[in-house]
């Protein structure tokens, strides 16, 4: 979906693409600044001329809404970050890609430090990030992708969805049907992981590997191809709510 270590090109998704990752919530914005600066998380402050910084959050000033970063005053592409027309920043907390822009930026010197100064953000935006986390499909919603062969189009393939992420999927091909060969594209693929969550894909299977004897089947290693921003939103939602029913479901 989105570049791990650049930001996000929100400019060209548009407003409504991206309402499903905005937050502009204060206190939620706070909470997440706060986990990044307690656990000294790396964040990369980005300028508009692709020069990247990376830092940690040093301080955060919630009365007078100020962030602070520790940066290098001798390292010449912090002064570039100063005079940026833009500069945003983009870290991780676990799996997650916060974005946020860096605005009001002023080098503040210190006895024995320097830091970059920055007006708190008033927007802050969450991604999942891409490819790298995957959610346990529930048996019980019955998640499919259905296809025809791609080498024999008169055979109809329904088969469980294992588990998914925002870049692909696992699909369980049983014994009994043709194999499905690595590097083939399927097309007119129709995901169906829930009732309100169901859309068309194009797959490329990465590859094929063995499960256990006593499955009957090989797994279905698969990447998503051109996917429209409705099908990306409406997957991201699958996977959050996923996460958190096997969160409850652990605490049975």
């Amino acid at each position: 979906m989105f570049s791990d270590t650049q930001p996000a090109p929100l400019d060209l998704a548009g407003d409504a693409s991206l309402a499903d990752f905005r937050i502009t919530d204060a206190v939620e914005i706070r909470a997440l600044l706060k986990a990044l600066m307690e656990r000294s998380t790396l964040v990369n402050l980005c300028g508009a001329d692709g020069s990247a910084y990376g830092t940690t959050l040093w301080n955060l000033d919630t009365h007078n809404r100020k962030v602070a970063f520790t940066v290098d005053m001798m390292a010449p592409t912090v002064q570039r970050l100063v005079e940026s027309e833009e500069v945003t920043a983009v870290a991780y907390l676990d799996q997650i890609k916060i974005q946020f822009d860096v605005g009001s930026r002023l080098l503040v010197h210190g006895a024995r430090t320097c830091v970059l100064q920055a007006a708190m953000p008033r927007e802050l935006f969450r991604f999942q990030r891409r490819a790298s986390f995957r959610v346990r499909t529930l048996e019980r919603s019955a998640p499919t992708a259905s296809f025809r062969h791609p080498q024999m189009p008169e055979i109809r393939m329904d088969l469980r969805v294992l588990d998914v992420s925002i870049g692909g999927c696992a699909l369980f091909l049983p014994a009994d049907l043709p194999m499905v060969e690595p590097g083939i594209q399927v097309r007119g693929v129709q995901m169906a992981l829930e009732p309100d969550t169901q859309f068309p894909a194009q797959l490329n299977i990465a590859h094929v590997t063995a499960i256990h004897p006593q499955a009957k089947g090989v797994r279905l290693g698969c990447e998503f191809r051109g996917l429209d921003h409705e099908a990306q939103r409406s997957l991201q939602r699958y996977i959050d709510a996923t996460q958190k029913r096997r969160r409850m479901l652990s605490l049975d």
